[in-house]
């Protein structure tokens, strides 16, 4: 999994995580101002209706409503001074309701319900039966009694027809059982109280729908809370991912304009985008290195094909003027020197454009680069007798010569550093061979006159020479370093120089014995 999405799946979890608990935490903070509010509003207008009333034998009547001295209450001053401008006061504990009203000049009324509240509709209901059973106007006026009641107890009072057990919702109640006490019926949102009188008049008394948990506009604003921070994590996330993308765009476009210097900045290996933000200059590197080589190439190549050329057309001029059989057979094998050099040439060229223009496919195997060794220096001898080529491995070297190696590109890097150092050396060249369990190093001595150290770098530059020789002698074209370099590059490894204990340069290679898996 890769990081971008890792960051995106923890972001997004984030945000949900706070999200939920920022709504949990404001559902539970306004459920509980909303279930305070709605109690409140419920036991306000009886308890109001009873201070107004001053009928304290009614009080006394109802066994949740008691009468109490204001100083035995043990209310906290903003308490005191709202219940003195004759306002109800209001507390929820954890397993009851208390309500308190100002009743006199050093009385309240002080009420107490279990939490869930259905001691305030009794407070109703039996208010509701002692006023209008109390009614002592004539049966005409009743209805303007109910309606006063209504409107000061905002409830919604009604005279029910027919026998109160026949009444819908109230059919399972027994008349019996309702003729004791007045009857309350919960409904699915709120409730319903029955009230008959002494007279057998039957009244519904509907109370306020009942508090619920889910309140819509809470709801509407907490998607609407939810909805937006999600839309503004995904457009900082898209943000962000839009503006790397356009600095790797930006960067492509300036490459295009010829600007082959441009790279993306901030590039790393955090997430997908910053790994082709790598890749995109790794590219990019090597387009501007192609190009400098194309350019050095040209100019080299063309300066190397010219002296060939110009020998070879010197020798066909002087084929025409050869007076003998010895001076044509002469001329004609200085030709096929040249062509021969130029066929050399041109193989060296190929070798170092294949190895520099991407790479070959390479074949790593596990080879013996002991045997490779000895091959190049068995080689190398046969071609120089007069040279003493030797090869030396570092104690306890042989138990880890087997390394994964495209064999042809190996041999072929040791042999240019020997034929290299046969060049130059005075009469000795050693090849020292160093192997442990990570790495495999090669060094190429000799005790020729050495190279001076600043030029240790350019020797590996293509067609680059510290002598200005352009003869036949002096050998080489100025790649075989290069190859060498590349050579090694594509195995992971590198190819420097040195200074030679025998007095002249030491050309070292060093790889890893296990090539990378991609």
């Amino acid at each position: 999994m890769s990081k971008l999405l890792v960051k995106i799946i923890i972001g997004l979890v984030t945000v949900i995580s706070v999200l939920g608990l920022f709504s949990f935490t404001v559902v539970k903070l306004s459920n509980q101002v909303r279930f305070e509010h709605y109690w409140a509003a419920l036991i306000t207008p009886p308890l109001t209706y009873l201070a107004s009333q001053q009928k304290e034998m009614q009080i006394h009547s109802f066994s949740d409503v008691v009468l109490v001295n204001e100083k035995d209450e043990k209310l906290s001053e903003l308490y005191r001074a709202r219940l003195g401008l004759g306002q109800v006061v209001f507390e929820v504990g954890d397993e009851a309701l208390y309500a308190w009203s100002a009743y006199g000049a050093d009385r309240l009324i002080s009420f107490k319900s279990e939490i869930t509240g259905e001691a305030i509709y009794h407070v109703y209901l039996d208010l509701i039966e002692s006023e209008l059973n109390s009614f002592s106007g004539e049966s005409g006026q009743l209805g303007a009694k109910v309606k006063e009641l209504s409107a000061s107890l905002g409830l919604q009072i009604e005279s029910a027809s027919g026998d109160a057990g026949d009444w819908v919702g109230f059919k399972s109640r027994s008349t019996e059982t309702f003729e004791k006490n007045p009857y309350l019926l919960r409904l699915k949102n709120r409730v319903k109280g029955l009230v008959r009188l002494q007279n057998n008049q039957t009244f519904v008394v509907l109370f306020p729908a009942y508090y619920s948990p889910f309140s819509l506009p809470i709801l509407l604003f907490l998607l609407f809370v939810v909805v937006g921070m999600l839309t503004l994590l995904s457009y900082l996330l898209i943000q962000n991912l839009e503006r790397r993308l356009r600095n790797i765009e930006t960067a492509a476009s300036r490459i295009s304009r010829g600007e082959l210097d441009a790279r993306v900045s901030n590039a790393g290996d955090e997430d997908s985008i910053s790994r082709l933000g790598v890749a995109f200059n790794s590219m990019a590197d090597h387009i501007q290195r192609l190009m400098l080589v194309q350019k050095e190439m040209i100019h080299a190549v063309s300066h190397e094909l010219r002296t060939p050329v110009a020998r070879i057309r010197f020798g066909v001029q002087m084929i025409e003027d050869c007076p003998g059989q010895e001076e044509l057979e002469k001329q004609v094998r200085g030709i096929d020197g040249d062509i021969q050099e130029l066929d050399e040439l041109i193989d060296e060229i190929l070798t170092y454009a294949r190895l520099e223009q991407g790479g070959p496919i390479l074949a790593f195997q596990e080879a013996d680069v002991s045997a490779i060794v000895e091959q190049v220096v068995s080689e190398q001898s046969s071609v120089k007798p007069e040279m003493n080529i030797f090869s030396e491995y570092k104690k306890g070297s042989e138990v880890w010569k087997i390394s994964e190696v495209e064999a042809r590109y190996i041999h072929r890097s040791i042999q240019n550093l020997v034929g290299n150092a046969t060049r130059y050396a005075d009469s000795k060249v050693r090849v020292v061979c160093v192997f442990d369990s990570e790495t495999c190093r090669i060094d190429v001595e000799d005790n020729g006159p050495g190279i001076p150290e600043s030029d240790w770098e350019s020797v590996f530059t293509p067609f680059a020479r510290l002598d200005d020789s352009r003869t036949r002698s002096s050998g080489g074209y100025g790649l075989g370093l290069s190859i060498v370099r590349r050579i090694l590059y594509w195995h992971g490894g590198q190819a420097f120089l040195g200074r030679s204990e025998m007095g002249g340069a030491k050309f070292s290679l060093v790889w890893p014995r296990k090539q990378a898996k991609h």
